[in-house]
């Protein structure tokens, strides 16, 4: 291994050799392997962080190319998962780390048994569905082990650390700030607004792993480049709720239960599949008519469900989040049609 490789990140005196030291025996597992999380994979690997584990269920797209930073038109032409086109791409910019692609639909099973099977010190949050926060928010608390929640669509990004005994938990953030649900389908992306939440989870990600905890942002940070605003608002501990069910005082971490679960059903002699979402909450209906119709599919509603029309499938979307998907007997497509429209 050439010595020179990171010689400019130790001569940074927060890091040093003894930070790279750190770095290179760390183990960082990233949700989603998208925008956010080829991003931040590549940073990391760049800058030397021993392992990387990498989660994602779908293949790479020509819609990806435009922000996804590790993939190339080759990695399309194969349809490739991007877990694998990531990991191949890696270890091309340096061989001298771990990288464990897998290719998951990442449940609360699926992060148990990652986190019971391997030593991992922090979790970058790469997803874009409230659904996987939820549990990635649950796994933290019970195991011990920091996320750093970021997201973005449009112009708009949002970034926070959340550290098990030190800072409110997503259900708490949820209560008392504006985070967005809006997703890329839905509005778009450009990809400044990616690299800049990329920046900002990257370098906390740096602090932690290199030993520089207390040099790690506490405020809840959002922006939005087309209109020139970033805010940075203080989060205190106080935020923190005694009841809450992921940081509170007796925590149950509702979303690793079985029951919390998302439940799929393929219909027997039917090409539909049944899913089952948990929700705190009723679905909005008339927005997601809103959104489907913009994406130009027909749309039929009254005020217990929705039916969404595409060319090869229909969604039947109650208010409760229950769905019917038909024109498909797989359960990650029908979710991933469902994640589509709901946020």
């Amino acid at each position: 291994m050439n010595d020179d490789r990171y010689s400019r990140q130790e001569i940074f005196k927060p890091i040093g050799s003894q930070g790279q030291q750190l770095l290179s025996e760390a183990h960082v597992l990233i949700i989603g392997a998208g925008a956010l999380g080829s991003g931040n994979a590549e940073i990391l690997a760049r800058s030397g962080v021993g392992t990387i584990t990498i989660v994602d269920r779908d293949v790479v797209e020509w819609s990806n190319l435009q922000r996804q930073s590790l993939y190339s038109e080759e990695d399309v032409n194969e349809q490739l998962p991007k877990a694998i086109a990531a990991a191949n791409r890696l270890k091309e910019i340096n061989s001298g780390i771990r990288v464990n692609p897998l290719v998951l639909d990442c449940t609360a099973l699926d992060l148990q048994n990652i986190l019971e099977n391997n030593k991992v010190d922090l979790i970058i949050d790469a997803t874009d569905h409230f659904s996987i926060r939820y549990i990635i928010n649950d796994i933290s608390f019970r195991y011990g082990i920091p996320w750093i929640y970021g997201a973005c669509s449009g112009s708009f990004g949002a970034v926070y650390n959340m550290i098990p005994g030190q800072t409110p938990c997503l259900h708490c953030l949820l209560k008392r700030l504006p985070v967005s649900s809006a997703s890329c389908d839905r509005e778009g992306i450009i990809a400044p607004t990616v690299q800049m939440v990329v920046s900002m989870q990257s370098a906390e990600a740096l602090k932690f792993l290199s030993g520089n905890q207390s040099s790690m942002s506490n405020r809840y940070i959002v922006f939005d480049l087309w209109s020139n605003m970033f805010q940075s608002i203080q989060v205190n501990n106080e935020l923190r709720s005694s009841a809450c069910p992921t940081c509170g005082n007796q925590p149950t971490y509702p979303y690793l239960k079985h029951d919390a679960q998302i439940k799929t059903e393929v219909l027997c002699g039917r090409t539909s599949v049944w899913l089952r979402y948990p929700r705190q909450a009723p679905l909005h209906l008339e927005e997601i008519a809103r959104h489907a119709r913009e994406k130009g599919t027909t749309v039929k509603m009254n005020s217990y469900l929705i039916q969404i029309e595409e060319p090869n499938n229909r969604l039947v979307i109650f208010q409760d989040g229950r769905a019917l998907v038909h024109g498909t007997s797989d359960p990650v497509t029908a979710k991933k049609l469902y994640q589509h429209y709901i946020s």
